[in-house]
């Protein structure tokens, strides 16, 4: 009967009255807006799909998408982010394009601070997290076919790394850094080294709490994988496509490693002696279980990952002294690592979309000192 009423008075109502109450409907909900707190917190869980294809950006719909959506998160809450972030779906698309630093800045500089650095603007992250890249931008690759060399630069896979990752790590809701740790050339790859000093001037930086050390490669493949840092050290690259999705053997702790600031100090950090391919992740593992810690990982379905596919570089050769070295990993693990750090940062540059550290490993005098325990490496 109401109902019928209300549809009866409105038949009759006025034009300029049907407006009068129109303009008042409006004002109404623009003060709802303006002035309850709960509708922004709706905000917090709309479902935004970072993973905007590279695509768009030609006609500007990107880019304006982007920008007013991080318009509409720039009230601060006080309120921690949930324990699970909104709108995770599990698997999802891997970019295998190098889209240029200028198309990935027009993608995700809108809610990245210089240096590669992003967090909520409605919520308080719940995680710390510093991504620490061990890389070289040139590695000489050898041609067996004509006897030469050929350079090959690993900036395309680091521009595909960026594009995985800021679209993945803001969906998590996270405070996050990346790091990308470079080693002048020429001179041997030393990854391990590489992420201890990635450590040192990540602390420096920020105030971290959680650390990934993330090879350039491996690009994650389900976002319920998140990048945080559990009571254990974490292996996160548990299943990867190079390996048939399955985990090569049990104490394996390579790829990809989450540790908190206390795991890494209690551990010593990595070897920094490490010189070439292969055994630093073994030694890693090796030192986790001295210091009374168990490898934790998520499953296999969700822990998932891509790698890039490319050629083995001549500078990173194989390590024939990592036996050696992983044998005495019980009697060295105090001394050799963080406590044992040398180095010299040549630049440290904030860049859009990273923090670039180009460091010196100082290798001939840490070789010297090497081979005076182990004369052959």
């Amino acid at each position: 009967m109401c109902d019928e009423l209300a549809a009866a008075n409105a038949k009759s109502m006025h034009p300029r009255l049907k407006i009068v109450v129109v303009l008042l409907a409006i004002a109404t909900i623009v003060h709802i807006i303006l002035d309850d707190g709960a509708f922004f917190s709706s905000l917090a869980s709309f479902n935004f799909d970072y993973h905007t294809s590279i695509d768009t950006i030609a006609d500007g719909t990107s880019s304006t998408l982007n920008e007013s959506f991080v318009e509409s998160l720039e009230v601060n809450g006080t309120s921690l982010c949930p324990v699970t972030p909104p709108g995770l779906v599990g698997k999802i698309r891997v970019w295998m394009d190098g889209p240029s630093y200028d198309q990935l800045e027009k993608l995700y500089s809108s809610w990245i601070d210089k240096g590669g650095h992003s967090y909520p603007r409605h919520c308080i992250s719940r995680h710390k997290v510093a991504i620490i890249v061990p890389y070289r931008y040139r590695l000489p690759l050898y041609i067996e076919w004509d006897n030469s060399f050929r350079f090959r630069d690993r900036d395309t896979q680091l521009r595909i790394m960026l594009h995985n990752l800021h679209a993945l790590l803001t969906k998590q809701q996270l405070d996050y850094g990346i790091y990308i740790v470079e080693q002048v050339s020429p001179g041997v790859f030393n990854r391990a080294k590489l992420m201890n000093i990635g450590y040192e001037e990540a602390i420096k930086d920020y105030n971290w709490d959680c650390f990934v050390f993330h090879d350039v490669d491996l690009l994650p493949e389900d976002d319920r994988n998140i990048y945080s840092c559990p009571a254990q050290p974490r292996h996160m690259s548990v299943a990867v496509d190079k390996f048939n999705y399955k985990l090569p053997y049990g104490s394996i702790f390579g790829g990809i490693s989450a540790l908190t600031r206390e795991h890494i100090e209690k551990i010593n950090g990595f070897s920094n002696d490490y010189w070439g391919w292969g055994g630093e992740d073994d030694d890693l593992s090796t030192r986790v279980s001295l210091a009374g810690y168990k490898i934790s990982r998520y499953p296999a379905d969700i822990a998932r990952y891509k790698m890039i596919k490319h050629s083995h570089e001549s500078s990173n050769k194989i390590n024939k002294c990592r036996y050696k070295l992983m044998g005495k990993t019980k009697q060295r693990w105090m001394s050799d690592g963080i406590s044992s750090l040398n180095y010299k940062v040549i630049r440290m540059e904030k860049r859009p979309l990273f923090t670039n550290i180009l460091v010196d490993l100082l290798y001939e005098e840490s070789i010297t000192k090497l081979r005076k325990t182990f004369p052959s490496c």
